[in-house]
């Protein structure tokens, strides 16, 4: 069975209990935080799997002024 908590990080024993549970074998952390917004991310994803093809500058440069 999973439980998902939710804990702000910007109280002092926030902070204490999260470095707790990091030295307990049986609990794993998963932070939400994104680094990037949805669209960056997908845009990212799509980079490394491939499915983008690079562009030329003059290429990008008729794009953005069109």
């Amino acid at each position: 069975m999973q439980f998902t908590i939710k804990i702000d990080q910007r109280k002092k024993e926030a902070k204490a209990l999260i470095a707790y549970l990091k030295n307990l074998p049986f609990v794993e952390l998963a932070s939400e935080k994104r680094l990037y917004n949805a669209e960056t991310e997908n845009a990212i994803q799509e980079a490394r799997t491939g499915k983008v093809h690079p562009t030329n500058l003059e290429d990008l440069r008729k794009q953005l002024y069109s």
